[in-house]
Order: C-alpha cells, then sequence, then structure tokens
C-alpha cells in the first residue's frame, strides 16, 4: 500500500489536489493533503509568528499522529523546503520525495537564497504595501506565474488563494549532513517549451527528472498527467 501527502506551495490550501486525488488510481493507497498554518481553511490562524519551522511541524504532525509509513511526500513550489526538511527529520516514514516544480534548498537556505533578487524584493514590497509587513497578500500571486490559462482553472483557483506569512520564505531551513537521505524526483513544469528542456537549477542533483508542458500550478491545470506520474512512481516504490 502506497500512501501520499501532497503539501500545497505559498497562497494555497489542501483544496488544491483536489483534481489529482480524483484522478489518483493506486489500489489500496492513502492519500493526505494536509492545509498548513495560516492558509487555506486555515487562514483564520493566520499571525505574525508563523514561519518555515511551523509548516515542518504541520506535516511532522501528519506523518506522525497518522502513524504514517512508506509515504511517498510530494511537496509544489514552496513546500519544496517544507518537504525537504520533513523527510530529513522523519526520514524512517518516508519512501521518496517527489518536488513538483518546486524549491530544493541546501542546509541553510531560504526561500529567497533559491529565488531571483527580483522575485524577493517583489515580495518584500507586497507585504509592505498590502500585507502589514507580515504577510504577502493572494494577489501577489497572478495568474501568469500560476500558469493558469482555462477560465475554469482561474475561478475555481484564484478566489480560493489567501495571504501567505513572509516569514516561511526569510527563515533559512536546516538540514542535516546526511540529506538528502531518501531517494527523490524532480518534476519541472516547462509550459509551452518543448519536451527536452536542460534542467532547471533546484533539479541538478536530481536524477529522476520528469517534464510536464504545464504551468506552475500542474496540479490544477494537468491533473491526469500528475496521478499518472505518481501511480509509476508508486508502482516503483513498492517494487
Amino acid at each position: 500500500m502506497t500512501t501520499f501527502v501532497m503539501v500545497h506551495g505559498a497562497w494555497h490550501g489542501g483544496w488544491c489536489w483536489r483534481k489529482v486525488a480524483q484522478s489518483l488510481k493506486v489500489p489500496g493507497s492513502e492519500l493526505y493533503t494536509p492545509t498548513l498554518t495560516g492558509l487555506g481553511e486555515r487562514a483564520h490562524l493566520a499571525s505574525p509568528d508563523i514561519d518555515l519551522e511551523t509548516h515542518i511541524c504541520d506535516v511532522l504532525g501528519v506523518l506522525e499522529t497518522e502513524d504514517l509509513r512508506d509515504v511517498v511526500l510530494v511537496g509544489h513550489s514552496y513546500a519544496g523546503i517544507v518537504v525537504s526538511a520533513a523527510a530529513d527529520r522523519a526520514a524512517s516514514r518516508v519512501a521518496r520525495v517527489v518536488y513538483l516544480d518546486a524549491i530544493v534548498p541546501r542546509d541553510g537556505q531560504c526561500l529567497y537564497d533559491c529565488a531571483s533578487a527580483q522575485a524577493r524584493d517583489y515580495f518584500e514590497e507586497q507585504a509592505r504595501v498590502g500585507g502589514e509587513g507580515w504577510r504577502i497578500p493572494a494577489s501577489a500571486a497572478t495568474v501568469q506565474f500560476l500558469g493558469l490559462k482555462e477560465e475554469r482553472d482561474v475561478s475555481w483557483v484564484m478566489p480560493r488563494l489567501t495571504a501567505h506569512p513572509i516569514r516561511t520564505f526569510r527563515e533559512p531551513v536546516k538540514l542535516s549532513a546526511g540529506f538528502p537521505r531518501v531517494p527523490r524526483t524532480y518534476v519541472n513544469c516547462i509550459g509551452d517549451k518543448p519536451l527536452g528542456q536542460p534542467k532547471s537549477a533546484q533539479a541538478a542533483d536530481i536524477e529522476d527528472y520528469h517534464e510536464l508542458r504545464t504551468g506552475h500550478d500542474a496540479m490544477v491545470t494537468a491533473p491526469d498527467d500528475i496521478a499518472e506520474l505518481l501511480s509509476r512512481i508508486a508502482e516503483d516504490t513498492t517494487a
């Protein structure tokens, strides 16, 4: 039996995996889609105190409270940092980490270290102007950035986005000397570009590499492709 734990990125919530969950057909599998503190249906818990460690503990709490084993741990975008730390600390529970167009940090790096200076300045300005200095408003996540083209996807996603606590972007992650301690997969969302693009910098050290011709929010725009890939990963993991 394969257990999937899928962790959403910034501004999103567990709701964003709904289409993947509907498409994922792995006999006997279990699926968890936790929402990180302060986001989605947990937006009422948002506060300036939420940091990266808060979100790492959110995921560890699911793994430990549910006593999950042989987990395929999926992280989208910002959550690549979260699942990296969770898998490092709970390696005995995790069979593989899947990075979906995600940040892959090294020890001591924060999200800003893995993004452009322009992106950092943009998020900081957005938080200062529209987020009381401690959260990045949902309006910072544009339709273009998310790669949403179909009106049905835009109308489903955009109203559900919530402001994101900015401390999670600033705080460096702490990883052990043994990281990575479990096998890893990277899924690069290349938009309309032809297949066969050079590996992104985030995927440079990951051998199991895949490309999808879709936008950044692939769990929304290409759920069937994500489900098929995860099904294959599950087969390889349990073989």
